[in-house]
């Protein structure tokens, strides 16, 4: 696709996906008389200790008008003639992540808890991060944003109809992958054009299981590993919590990037919440948000193709590990509290 058409479709899409932000962001306002009580009627019913749908709505009111306010702040940019330039973008973006993470705490009761921030330092880094929920990767950008790096993502291109992101993504160092492209050769080389030239502020960020993950999307996966190649696929039937690395793209970053040290950013909390039915039940989140940092330096990595692959299934077979005890001592700590037992039987 030439620069001309995708410009082209970039401002079809925008003249549509603007505008619809504003209806929405006014509409749940001039409309709260009606859909306040109406949510409140029916979480009484249902919920009436959780109130999970005028929370999810209280959200999106949120949401609808940071987002408005990002799309603002990009158009001064270009109307001030600052669109190309990447510390106001970087900025926004910041703020647009502190704003997000602070809605949901203040809605759903998001709390975050990173362990050994530190190791993130010093870049350039490439992270491979877990995927669960739309929101981990709120989360990965807060936490890299607030650390001082400039992230760049490779977002899946259905996220371009988000109108703030695609506005200020696409002026940011992102790549909006195209997943159902027939040849995968020019995106492949946009990603490793993508982690190029990375100095000690630089993050590229992928999500290298492409997927958010279920245990029907993990046999399909494994299933498929297992046409080409069985003894990883036997190797990696292990994953209980993870999908599987999807090796192409990860490949294409780290040939990009060849300095770079690798983080592995795992988390726990986000289990359930990758469906507006998942998240009813789950709304508002009763423990936080469990960060691990795991950095491995250059050296380790191996620069054989084959070593490549054993090296980073084994580290994701580990990190599946840590989210499988962490979720399986939180369902422990939950049963607990339930039952209300304690060493003597009574309730605290």
């Amino acid at each position: 696709m030439t620069s001309a058409s995708t410009g082209s479709r970039s401002q079809g899409r925008r003249a549509v996906s603007v505008p619809g932000l504003g209806v929405l962001a006014v509409g749940l306002v001039v409309t709260a008389p009606v859909w306040i009580p109406v949510t409140l009627l029916v979480d009484l019913v249902t919920a009436p200790r959780r109130l999970p749908r005028l929370r999810m709505m209280a959200f999106a009111v949120m949401w609808a008008w940071i987002e408005l306010a990002g799309v603002a702040v990009a158009g001064l940019l270009w109307a001030t003639g600052r669109s190309t330039r990447l510390r106001p973008h970087v900025r926004l973006q910041h703020w647009w992540a502190r704003r997000v993470s602070r809605a949901l705490e203040q809605t759903v009761g998001l709390r975050v808890v990173v362990d050994h921030p530190e190791l993130l330092h010093p870049g350039p880094i490439v992270v491979l991060a877990r995927h669960a929920s739309l929101a981990d990767s709120l989360v990965s950008a807060r936490l890299l944003l607030d650390e001082g790096f400039v992230p760049r993502y490779v977002l899946k291109r259905e996220l371009a109809l988000d109108p703030c992101l695609d506005i200020v993504g696409h002026r940011l160092p992102n790549h909006f992958l195209d997943r159902s492209a027939s040849d995968s050769g020019p995106e492949l080389a946009a990603l490793t054009a993508l982690a190029t030239g990375m100095g000690p502020e630089d993050a590229t960020v992928i999500f290298p299981e492409g997927t958010r993950a279920n245990d029907a999307k993990r046999a399909r996966g494994l299933a498929r590993i297992a046409e080409r190649d069985p003894a990883r696929a036997e190797r990696l039937s292990a994953l209980r919590r993870l999908m599987p690395v999807r090796l192409a793209g990860t490949r294409a970053i780290l040939a990009g990037a060849p300095t770079a040290d690798v983080v592995m950013l795992g988390h726990v909390g986000f289990e359930g919440l990758d469906s507006f039915g998942g998240a009813l039940r789950r709304v508002p989140l009763r423990h936080p948000v469990e960060v691990t940092v795991r950095r491995i330096s250059r050296e380790q990595v191996p620069s054989d193709p084959d070593a490549l692959v054993g090296w980073l299934d084994g580290h994701w077979l580990d990190l599946d590990t840590w989210v499988d005890a962490r979720l399986g001592h939180r369902a422990s700590a939950t049963g607990s509290a339930a039952s209300g037992s304690s060493p003597t039987g009574s309730r605290r």
